[in-house]
């Protein structure tokens, strides 16, 4: 139910968003796209899943012999599970084959997971808040955004970084959560702790793996700067680091289905100074393929994956 909540919102933000655009306008965007460059812009969606994929195996502890190509299906699945089942259930079932394949335990395969998306999460902040501090614009808008990007960066550096920050966290949020959410609180805490104590320990893998992700949502951003050529228009790339990011954080907002129509109106709010609204609403469509072709791409190989869901389930 929840689901077809966002997805009814996503399409009402949609529809608001295509009734006040030229439609006939959208279309011709795309028609005078440079096609070439659109074909290469699409295509780094397999260099960058397989860039993930290799994260994700040098994550993982030698022991459970996850292979490469085992990685990049693992990644294509959680992609597809993560656009039709609410909560991010392709993550969960990740470090449920995780558990299962390499005889990990619970909390650590669990960690592995956790450690990955907060490895997302500060590498997107980085960015947008170096982008946002060279951005020209300086009016109260981007100043709260900024300060909002850097406090978000600083806490999540301090979770990973210091364990007795994650434990006065994990703490002050059990004491204020809802009845329901401080079960899952505890499992976080546990996973968290363990992350701790997995990854600390050898420091020369926690810089692989730093700057690794780092590299990834350079290249994301990247992407979306090779869409807005291929859509012949213009934006500095500095400019592009501090907005294209401010997009993806409103796309993660939980209101919608998988972030379309927010990601797509932010997109054309933080672009107005550089094209229309109707090439901003074409940029907004690529930046939803960045997402739909791995889930595609997973389609295959989904029966696999969720028997560890049912398995969760179904004990």
């Amino acid at each position: 139910m929840k689901r077809l909540i966002s997805l009814a919102v996503s399409l009402l933000i949609l529809a608001l968003i295509y009734w006040k655009i030229d439609f006939q306008a959208l279309l011709q965007v795309f028609r005078d796209c440079d096609r070439p460059s659109m074909a290469v812009s699409l295509s780094m969606v397999i260099p960058l899943t397989m860039l993930t994929s290799w994260r994700l195996q040098q994550l993982t502890p030698s022991q459970a012999n996850l292979g490469f190509a085992e990685a990049n299906r693992l990644i294509l699945a959680a992609s597809s599970l993560n656009m039709i089942l609410p909560s991010k259930m392709g993550d969960i079932a990740k470090a449920y084959f995780l558990r299962e394949r390499g005889n990990l335990s619970g909390s650590l395969s669990l960690s592995l997971v956790v450690f990955e998306k907060a490895c997302d999460m500060s590498s997107l902040l980085l960015w947008c808040a170096f982008g946002l501090t060279l951005y020209p614009r300086k009016d109260w808008l981007f100043g709260v955004m900024t300060v909002s990007v850097a406090s978000g960066l600083a806490f999540c550096t301090l979770l990973l970084a210091s364990e007795k920050f994650a434990q006065l966290f994990f703490s002050l949020a059990s004491k204020v959560a809802p009845g329901k959410m401080r079960s899952k609180l505890a499992t976080l805490r546990t996973a968290w702790e363990e992350m701790h104590g997995y990854f600390w320990r050898d420091l020369l893998q926690l810089a692989l793996i730093s700057f690794t992700s780092i590299l990834l949502w350079f290249g994301h951003l990247m992407q979306i700067w090779f869409f807005i050529l291929a859509l012949k228009a213009w934006t500095p790339f500095l400019a592009n680091l501090a907005l294209s990011p401010l997009a993806i954080l409103a796309g993660l907002l939980p209101l919608t289905f998988a972030g379309v129509g927010t990601r797509d109106a932010a997109l054309i709010l933080f672009y107005q100074p550089y094209f229309t609204a109707s090439t901003a609403a074409a940029l907004g469509l690529l930046c939803t393929s960045r997402y739909l072709i791995p889930a595609i791409g997973g389609l295959p190989f989904l029966g696999k994956y969720m028997t560890g869901i049912s398995r969760q389930d179904h004990p």
